[in-house]
């Protein structure tokens, strides 16, 4: 959680200060801002006023047209119909240099980054001249700030996720616009890292009035990191009101049109209920039933010699839930890669159905029985440019395949079929990939995965970035493929969305297990202790 409520919120300000600030332009206003792409209306007459000394929510379903509005504004897409104003001028961005010179910057939920080169070497990418040291001591003045501790001669291909964030954020701040439009910036940071990124932001903004857009699907952030909010569905703006004055369960249904499960909910809350009264215990595996994975003293080293994955044990029978929890950056990476074929372990083996399976074999996971969600869809798991259709074989396409070559006539058969069973919003299996919502590219890589009947699924941050209804359907699925004798391996940060799931929790620090206990028997003060890394 980001905090206890809206009270506690800072104070308010004074009356006057208030009456000022309504007086004066807003930082940036949006008039009836319109995008069509085809025959779909991305986003349908928009309004919206950022205003200098306030965080503005932004919420919608993926697939709402919040990124389109804030592409619109950054200068990415242009619009078809509407107006931009910034400080009560007419302006017209067509790039995000345009966006720039106005004082507009955005940190983008995917990533820009070239891996290639070493932080400071991105963060100066774009300047005129690139200045070593100064670039040093601003990365420096910017960590210290807004508390993002980075190395900045780091190589950015070896950071996990959670640091590769926290450059782009830094490459963003250190030209200290005005006005931010933050897209989904917690998505890889731990609620530790989130807390003091909202603490700086809100600091910065009071200080020294800027204006900020805060994109989210995370109600708890939008609850208590805002002072407005924008709810947008379909396109449309659906409702709008002072932060002060919403709740979840409003914030919830307006977002979906209607009531939204409890599970949900607290899933994108944020909220973990830690007395486990009348809790719900899915799956039902039997500690007599054979494994379907086992993992047995697993070990990788990295480059530099240091321990990825350290003498890692862990099992999942048929119809379990095993959740992995722990702060990003233990192992889980690694642990995924191993069992997507593409990190061969140096010590350990890797067991599916009772027979071990060659590790770093490039499809043999694959073919023993392992199916894959993996934490970053854009980078692993689709391939934009290629349609619904070939995303949907991409993993066996020798199944729609005659003598080596795609059947067309198969490969559409077969996404129609997954399409509709996974209610994939889409214009037909020949559309792009691009085109569709985040939660509608999650529902092809399930879909694909569980096509092919796998003994074993190995879902990796299902959930990051979707909505809450994208979070509803997605954990039910989960829950779905266990009831059928699937034996799933779930590895997520979010730890409620453990609690809600796992039959049983297993806790890594430093490629190792250091704990692991049975739902029912989750002890709220030992869990606090086995994810600080200490054994308890």
């Amino acid at each position: 959680m980001i905090g206890g409520g809206p009270d506690d919120q800072l104070p308010a300000e004074p009356p006057a200060v208030q009456l000022a600030q309504l007086t004066k332009p807003p930082a940036v206003q949006v008039a009836q801002l319109t995008k069509r792409f085809g025959a779909v209306v991305a986003c349908d007459r928009v309004d919206l006023e950022l205003r200098r000394g306030r965080i503005h929510g932004v919420l919608g379903e993926n697939g709402a047209g919040k990124s389109t509005l804030m592409k619109m504004m950054i200068g990415l897409v242009m619009p078809d119909h509407g107006s931009i104003s910034i400080d009560g001028r007419p302006a017209r961005i067509t790039s995000p240099l345009d966006a720039a010179s106005h004082g507009i910057a955005m940190v983008h939920q995917h990533l820009s980054l070239v891996d290639d080169l070493t932080v400071w070497e991105n963060v100066a990418l774009g300047d005129a001249r690139f200045n070593r040291a100064r670039t040093h001591a601003r990365i420096e003045e910017i960590s210290e700030q807004y508390g993002l501790r980075i190395d900045p001669m780091a190589r950015v291909g070896e950071l996990p996720a959670g640091l590769r964030q926290r450059v782009e954020l830094i490459k963003c701040l250190r030209r200290n616009p005005g006005i931010l439009i933050f897209d989904e910036p917690t998505s890889v940071l731990t609620p530790e890292e989130s807390v003091q990124l909202f603490e700086s932001l809100r600091r910065v903004v009071t200080d020294e009035h800027r204006a900020v857009a805060l994109v989210s699907h995370k109600l708890d952030e939008i609850l208590h990191a805002t002072d407005d909010v924008t709810i947008m569905r379909q396109g449309a703006v659906v409702a709008r009101m002072r932060t002060a004055d919403a709740d979840a369960a409003t914030l919830a249904r307006a977002m979906l049109g209607r009531p939204v499960s409890l599970r949900s909910e607290r899933a994108a809350l944020g909220v973990m209920d830690t007395s486990l009264e009348g809790a719900e215990i899915l799956g039902g595996a039997s500690a007599e039933l054979e494994p379907v994975l086992e993992i047995t003293d697993a070990g990788v080293r990295g480059r530099d010699g240091r321990h990825l994955l350290d003498s890692l044990s862990l099992v999942v029978r048929p119809g379990e839930i095993v959740g992995v929890a722990g702060v990003e950056g233990n192992g889980q990476d690694e642990l995924v890669e191993v069992l997507s074929s593409l990190l061969r372990l140096d010590t350990g083996e890797v067991r599916v159905a009772g027979e071990e399976v060659r590790t770093g074999q490039a499809g043999a996971m694959a073919e023993a029985g392992v199916a894959v969600i993996p934490a970053d869809r854009h980078d692993s798991g689709i391939v934009l440019d290629l349609s619904v259709a070939e995303n949907l074989v991409l993993v066996e396409p020798s199944d729609v395949a005659t003598a080596g070559v795609l059947n067309r006539s198969k490969v559409k058969q077969r996404a129609e079929r997954l399409i509709d069973e996974f209610e994939i919003q889409c214009w037909g299996p020949d559309a792009p990939m691009w085109s569709l919502s985040g939660g509608n590219q999650q529902r092809v890589v399930l879909g694909r995965e569980l096509s092919h009947n796998p003994a074993v699924l190995v879902a990796a941050q299902p959930t990051r970035g979707l909505d809450v209804g994208a979070i509803e359907y997605m954990t039910a699925r989960l829950a779905k493929a266990a009831e059928d004798g699937v034996g799933v391996l779930l590895i997520s940060s979010e730890l409620e969305e453990i609690l809600d799931l796992a039959n049983r929790i297993v806790v890594m620090s430093r490629g190792a297990s250091i704990g692991e206990m049975a739902r029912e028997d989750v002890d709220a003060e030992r869990l606090g202790l086995l994810l600080g890394g200490r054994a308890a």
